[in-house]
């Protein structure tokens, strides 16, 4: 990871201004956003710290490399250099600092390659004051999401170019040295909770809402290692991460992390326990579920996916759960989400045992029977491709009885209308997977759908004889009227 920090600081800096145009940054370093929600002033932490401290004054200096100091010194010198990157630096301006930019990198590399290196561990003092360089560097204002400056509507980050923070050739450095001090072996959790306390964590969540992909990905792994090997935060990370949601779904339905934040989720349900606990189970329900619900669900539907079959994996009884969870929330009008919903729903199903899937075939084929008339030929398609799920048509051939006289009347509809010719084929072969399974049982519903067939075509020719004599009734009427007058 250091070779790649490498190559591209060999510019030769100039002699610009340096004081006048570095940016300080006060005590209250915080995350705020209008349309994330802002925090509360920081607070100190545990160990009465300040989440940031005061900013440097003077003129940046160049200090000596960490071999050229006796190993007893090195201490110090991380210190000084932790005091030089907390200058921040403005990078709207490329012009701008660039001698001052290319020191700060320059020294954030050595602190992460001092941290990578293992060259001793770290004093108390020495954590502290780290972890407020970083704060100093990553807790910032977030920049001005792209919909708020146009007013549209948040789009497919995979259509439109991600929005890239000028000042991640420093953040990098930074988030690398955090990465590094968290997963050391020399880190004593005891010592670094005190600094990397729930008032910091609070404050990484906050930045997942960044549009910048490459601080996601750092804020993810981050993330994940803190829960990993800070056990005490474990709850409050799950907890906080449930908020994110909360407010996702039921007032902004826009967030740039919601990805990610899944993707530290499917570990996080891989490694649950069983039995399950009830606190698991509620978070499935309240939060994970409703997640299918904003409009934006393809930003995120594979993650979340993921996350959903977790748990039914784990525990097979979720399997009913989580299918009448998918029904609730199944898409009316839109069809890019319906064959989302399937592709889905395909994952869950594979994990049902025959049980659980009996609980809830009869709501789950009827909403299958209206996705395979759908106009929208993918959404057809889509659910057509359930039976050549071996699994899915195991339990199907084993609830034939149930399910066939629900679909049977969708399937002769495609044959004989569908507009598509891909699903009239595919639902031709479905028609004789059904007839293979039970021949008996397909007459029979044979017959019963040609009988509704008489019986509607019988409705429908007196309703049009009942129209025509009101239709008659009411001529006769306006003659009668006419030679009254």
């Amino acid at each position: 990871m250091l070779k790649k920090f490498m190559g591209g600081g060999n510019k030769k800096p100039s002699k610009s201004d340096s004081a006048d145009a570095i940016a300080g940054t006060g005590n209250n370093v915080v995350v705020n956003h209008a349309s994330r929600g802002a925090l509360p002033a920081p607070a100190p932490n545990s160990a009465g710290i300040p989440s940031a401290p005061p900013p440097p004054s003077g003129v940046m200096e160049v200090l000596p490399a960490f071999r050229d100091v006796p190993v007893g010194e090195r201490q110090n010198l991380f210190l000084r250099k932790l005091q030089v990157c907390c200058f921040v630096l403005n990078f709207s301006d490329t012009l701008k600092n660039v001698r001052e930019k290319e020191i700060k990198r320059q020294t954030l590399m050595e602190l992460v390659e001092f941290i990578q290196s293992g060259c001793g561990k770290l004093s108390e003092h020495c954590q502290e004051e780290m972890i407020r360089m970083i704060s100093v560097n990553i807790f910032r204002c977030l920049p001005p999401a792209s919909y708020e400056n146009t007013g549209q509507e948040a789009t497919d980050p995979e259509e439109e170019e991600p929005s890239m923070d000028p000042a991640w050739p420093h953040l990098q450095l930074v988030y690398e040295l955090l990465l590094r001090y968290v997963v050391s072996s020399d880190t004593d959790t005891k010592v670094a909770k005190r600094y990397i306390d729930h008032s910091f964590v609070l404050k990484l969540l906050d930045l997942f809402d960044t549009e910048d992909p490459r601080e996601r990905e750092y804020l993810k792994t981050i993330l994940h290692r803190i829960y990993g090997k800070f056990m005490v935060h474990r709850p409050f990370i799950r907890k906080a991460i449930n908020n994110i949601f909360y407010r996702f779904i039921y007032e902004t339905e826009r967030h740039s992390g919601i990805g990610e934040l899944l993707e530290i989720l499917g570990s996080i349900i891989n490694g649950f326990a069983l039995p399950m606990k009830e606190e698991h189970k509620l978070f499935l329900v309240r939060a994970l579920l409703p997640l299918h619900k904003p409009k934006s669900l393809a930003m995120y539907q594979q993650q979340l996916s993921y996350c959903i079959t977790q748990f039914v994996e784990k525990d097979f009884k979720l399997a009913d759960t989580v299918i009448r969870g998918l029904l609730k929330y199944w898409p009316v009008t839109n069809c890019q989400k319906e064959v989302l919903f399937l592709g889905e729903l395909e994952e869950v199903l594979e994990a049902t045992q025959p049980a659980e899937f009996q609980r809830c075939m009869v709501p789950l084929f009827r909403q299958i029977s209206r996705c395979l008339n759908s106009s929208h030929f993918q959404v057809a398609e889509r659910a057509l491709f359930l039976w050549n799920n071996e699994h899915i048509v195991s339990l199907i051939a084993q609830n034939r009885a149930v399910i066939l006289p629900i679909l049977f009347h969708a399937l002769e509809k495609n044959i004989s209308s569908h507009w598509n010719q891909a699903v009239h084929g595919l639902t031709m072969n479905v028609r004789k997977m059904f007839l293979e399974m039970d021949a008996e049982l397909f007459e029979q519903c044979q017959r019963q759908h040609a009988e509704k067939e008489a019986n509607a075509k019988d409705v429908e020719e007196q309703r049009e004889l009942n129209w025509k004599r009101i239709a008659d009734a009411a001529a006769q009427n306006g003659v009668d009227d006419m030679v009254t007058d």
